[in-house]
């Protein structure tokens, strides 16, 4: 007997795709099992399976109306109650208007009233739920409390994944589930008596597109080659997750089964910890040239529209491929730039009811495809070869490299390799790996910088700028990554304001302000770097004193100077210049320990450290808020023809912090 199963992962904000939850369901499917997944708000899942009960009992009541192309309202009544939306689904002089109207009015009730959480009214046999970071913990309860109520009496409910595995005690203690911890590698871990090894199965790339939510690393293959890792850093939570070195896990036969399902994908993300541990690793290597990975692959795009619609033809995943083939079609009408043909597809399209997702239906796509097919097939006659890429996404160890591994690197269409440097003690064995595999032909390179963790402030600079200057020195590119250590265990592993030892929150902030505007990476470039971060030590340690208004804005800031301005970068550091050493003291613990947010009164100091603090209270809305008082002065800034401003000259970072000596 077949089951109802519920795939959900939490609505939070991640680049990957769940795939432990795509091989659950391959698992599920193979058993004969109606699944599902939902990534989002738990209340519009709710209500939008509500509203296809509700479709479901009016089509039986007055069948010639085709009431699904009413489904966005009928959802918005559902919301909402307002009457509004109910005038919209049209009842008002049918003659089922009556029993139509009760229909629509008790499904209402079925939602507000909670009437899906009684035992009988409850569709799922199962409830799966992935989580992530520990500092997601809040979202993912929240998730877990919210679902419970959907769950069948006597039914299954799996939670699973890093924070399941790190923290199973606190999950347990928030929700009342007991979660699984780490992989599902073992026959009979969800069904006793089912042999399949649910971590060795396939991934059903289906259930991505049952989902609004598109995840940023999409159009590639995920996959292990290895699973867990010979390090055992305290930083890191694969040896909970993966505690035993698995040596090669096979990759051609699962590559095969996505292109025959799912059509071939671009690029190859291979998400090992530590594949240089492995003694296969030739092997690994060899396999991924075979899979159409060698150095230079390319990739054309399949028919994407057209595979959806096979895909709903064969019954494979409607709820997906209604989804997506909705998509492609509005992406083609969007791609048409003659107006008379544009419209008469539109009309069309509106006719189908297939302009809008919430009332596209099956046999409606498949009509709206097979009038356009003939003119979409000839807009695919151009499409050019793109390069493939393999990406180690956890990143490479710098320590087992050798001359014959970087070679091997080189032999794969590998774009970037990710070396972590996340301790400056690894050094020059990291700059030995850098060079290895400059020397075998690899240009490109995208590397971990831990901090916050061990580490001194200083030390960040230090391996930020090893890597600016290899760039010059090798003439490859290196983008560096510097990544926030969050603890895994204790106080704050549930935020994500942990400060490590040698950090303060004012040094975590200036650096974030500085990524902010690299969007979260360091390239290529010293001329760029010395001025983000400062020429040497000294500045660097100056900058992260700066407010972080200063930091985001800086050249407006440096401008202002000009202006005569009394809020001028250069302002700022003539007030830090007049604090003695016993008003530097107080000053600094102020602002390494205030993230400024609270805008209450402050008690007076001295007339040097308030006149230093107030640089750094709300400067930001003062720069961004039409109200502010750098509003207007930021839009000439900004008008203002780059040539006419003269500061954009000067050398170094900002010449006037050498006046002050950083702490």
């Amino acid at each position: 007997m077949s089951r109802n199963i519920l795939l959900v992962e939490p609505n939070y904000r991640n680049k990957f795709p769940p795939v432990a939850l795509m091989k659950f369901s391959t698992y599920h499917k193979r058993r004969g099992d109606n699944v599902v997944f939902f990534k989002g708000d738990i209340k519009s899942f709710i209500i939008e399976r509500i509203a296809d009960k509700c479709i479901a009992k009016m089509s039986l009541v007055d069948p010639e109306i085709n009431w699904n192309s009413k489904r966005d309202v009928i959802i918005g009544f559902i919301r909402t109650k307002k009457r509004e939306y109910f005038d919209k689904i049209e009842i008002s002089g049918l003659s089922n208007e009556l029993l139509l109207e009760n229909w629509v009015t008790y499904y209402k009730d079925y939602y507000w009233k909670k009437w899906y959480t009684q035992p009988e009214e409850r569709e799922w046999d199962r409830i799966m739920v992935t989580t992530m970071f520990t500092f997601y913990f809040d979202i993912t309860v929240k998730t877990i409390n919210e679902l419970k109520d959907l769950l069948k009496p006597g039914g299954d409910f799996q939670v699973g994944g890093v924070l399941a595995s790190l923290q199973p005690n606190e999950i347990e203690k928030a929700t009342g589930i007991k979660p699984h911890i780490g992989l599902s590698n073992k026959p009979g871990d969800l069904d006793d008596g089912d042999e399949q090894i649910i971590d060795a199965l396939p991934l059903d790339y289906s259930i991505l597109d049952e989902v609004s939510y598109k995840y940023e690393m999409s159009n590639a293959y995920y996959a292990y080659t290895t699973r867990g890792c010979i390090r055992k850093c305290p930083f890191c939570a694969v040896k909970i997750m993966e505690p035993d070195y698995q040596d090669y896990i096979s990759l051609k036969e699962r590559v095969e089964e996505v292109d025959r399902l799912y059509g071939p994908q671009r690029d190859l993300l291979l998400m090992d910890n530590n594949v240089m541990a492995s003694k296969s690793f030739d092997k690994i290597i060899d396999e991924i040239v075979e899979c159409g990975f060698g150095a230079g692959a390319t990739y054309i795009e399949p028919d994407k529209l057209a595979l959806s619609i096979k895909n709903l033809i064969d019954g494979v995943n409607d709820r997906a491929y209604i989804r997506k083939a909705q998509e492609l079609l509005i992406e083609y009408l969007d791609s048409i730039k003659e107006k008379e043909k544009s419209y008469s597809i539109y009309k069309t399209f509106d006719d189908l009811h297939v302009l809008k997702y919430e009332t596209a239906t099956k046999p409606a796509l498949i009509d709206a495809y097979n009038i356009i097919k003939a003119d979409y097939e000839k807009t695919l006659k151009n499409r050019r070869p793109r390069q493939r890429k393999v990406d180690f996404n956890q990143g490479v160890d710098a320590r087992l490299f050798t001359p014959h591994m970087a070679k091997q690197f080189a032999r794969i269409a590998i774009s970037p390799l990710r070396i972590a440097f996340d301790d400056l003690k690894i050094k020059e064995v990291y700059i030995a790996a850098l060079r290895m595999s400059v020397d075998a032909g690899i240009k490109n390179f995208s590397n971990y910088l831990l901090y916050n963790f061990n580490d001194k402030p200083s030390e960040l600079y230090t391996r930020m700028e090893i890597n600016v200057l290899l760039c010059d020195e090798l003439n490859v590119n290196i983008y560096s990554f510097p990544m926030k250590y969050h603890p895994l265990y204790g106080e704050h592993s549930h935020d994500r304001n942990y400060i490590g030892k040698h950090w303060n929150k004012k040094y975590i902030r200036a650096i974030q302000a500085v990524l902010n505007s690299t969007k979260g990476m360091i390239g290529r470039g010293t001329t760029f770097f010395y001025k983000a971060f400062g020429n040497n030590e000294s500045e660097y340690l100056t900058l992260l004193e700066m407010p972080d208004a200063m930091i985001v804005y800086r050249f407006f800031f440096e401008w202002l100077e000009s202006k005569g301005h009394p809020l001028s970068t250069a302002n700022w550091c003539k007030a830090l210049d007049k604090l003695d050493e016993y008003e530097q003291q107080i000053f600094y613990d102020i602002i390494h320990n205030d993230d400024f947010v609270n805008t209450k009164e402050r008690p007076h100091y001295s007339e040097h450290i308030d006149c230093a603090l107030k640089f750094y209270i709300n400067l930001r809305n003062e720069v961004a808020e039409p109200t502010g008082s750098l509003y207007s002065l930021k839009k000439e800034f900004d008008n203002t023809p780059k040539d006419n401003l003269q500061y954009i000259k000067k050398s170094g970072a900002v010449p006037v912090l050498k006046k002050y000596k950083a702490r």
